[in-house]
């Protein structure tokens, strides 16, 4: 174990030496009327089962906001480890955190504290993202957090900020080709607690998913996987495709195969009482897709995902309805 923690902090340390800061500044927005509605019983699309967007303060926004001193600060969890997403530079001052997640949270911070920098992040792991929520040791999980049906019985999530899909990534010499037959005999790492990890074991027992294939690696933190990979402990690791070309990037020696086979979206979780929170997010989410965020993927993302982003962002959102 000491040494797949070694090898993990030597990957980090070895991220290119230069990059460039997102910014921006959030906008208010007009009220709408509170109340929780049930969300959709069948839950075929659990991207929109979030609140309309408002800019009206309650509970939730005020207990942030009377926090004193030192502490008033936003609580967020995030990554620090995701290449590009969140993680820390060594080559920065105080090797800050930085990414696409990050922009964000400090694009809500300032919205809501008037300082994008008035924010405590919370390093969790993959497994970690609901209970950090449920427990109150966060306020929010910004982290390349799946809005999944499972998910939004146990926490509240905004409109999504991005897409992606499930893919594989396995070394350049592997005869694995993706999502399929190739994968019978083979050893694939996930995330506990991850979509992937959930599809997976959906697909083996329904039979997409050849039955030799092996599934049994699970890993606290996505990264984790990638370190199994180089350890060779995993054939293939199974991930979001816009984290996968984050590891790609870091690791010459392995490759996306395939094309994605699942369509996600990213949200900012919150806890599922937290109405005003999630609206006032929302809200911020409104001005943001259209100042902010190609910024924010310019400087992050283009050079993994390429420079046309058209894949990669969400559609217009669509909230549930309100009393």
């Amino acid at each position: 174990m000491a040494a797949v923690c070694a090898l993990a902090l030597a990957f980090v340390l070895l991220l290119p030496w230069t990059q460039s800061h997102g910014a921006g500044a959030g906008t208010g927005g007009r009220g709408v009327a509170e109340g929780t509605p049930a969300a959709d019983s069948t839950c075929r699309d659990p991207e929109k089962q979030t609140l309309a967007p408002s800019a009206a303060e309650g509970p939730t926004i005020a207990t942030i906001k009377a926090r004193q001193g030192e502490k008033r600060k936003l609580i967020v969890g995030v990554d620090q480890n995701s290449y590009r997403w969140g993680y820390r530079d060594p080559n920065t001052t105080g090797a800050a955190l930085e990414g696409f997640d990050i922009d964000l949270v400090r694009r809500i911070a300032q919205d809501i504290l008037g300082d994008p920098d008035a924010v405590q992040f919370k390093a969790i792991p993959t497994n970690q993202r609901i209970p950090a929520i449920q427990e109150g040791r966060v306020d929010m999980v910004v982290r390349t957090m799946t809005i999944t049906c499972d998910r939004i019985e146990d926490v509240a999530f905004s409109a999504p900020y991005f897409r992606t899909g499930q893919t594989v990534l396995a070394p350049k010499s592997s005869t694995i080709t993706g999502y399929n037959d190739t994968l019978a005999k083979k050893k694939v790492c996930t995330a506990t607690g991850s979509t992937a990890n959930t599809r997976l074991t959906e697909d083996r027992k329904s039979g997409r998913l050849p039955a030799t294939t092996d599934i049994s690696t699970t890993v606290p933190n996505q990264l984790d996987c990638l370190v199994r990979l180089q350890l060779g402990e995993a054939d293939a690791v199974v991930t979001d495709g816009a984290l996968a070309a984050s590891q790609a990037a870091q690791d010459p020696t392995v490759a996306l195969k395939g094309a994605p086979f699942t369509t996600e979206y990213y949200g900012v979780a919150m806890k599922k009482d937290a109405d005003d929170l999630v609206r006032r997010v929302n809200q911020i989410l409104v001005r943001y897709r259209t100042d902010g965020w190609q910024a924010s993927y310019d400087t992050w993302l283009s050079a993994t995902l390429g420079a046309d982003a058209a894949t990669s962002r969400p559609p217009a959102p669509q909230y549930l309805r309100t009393s």
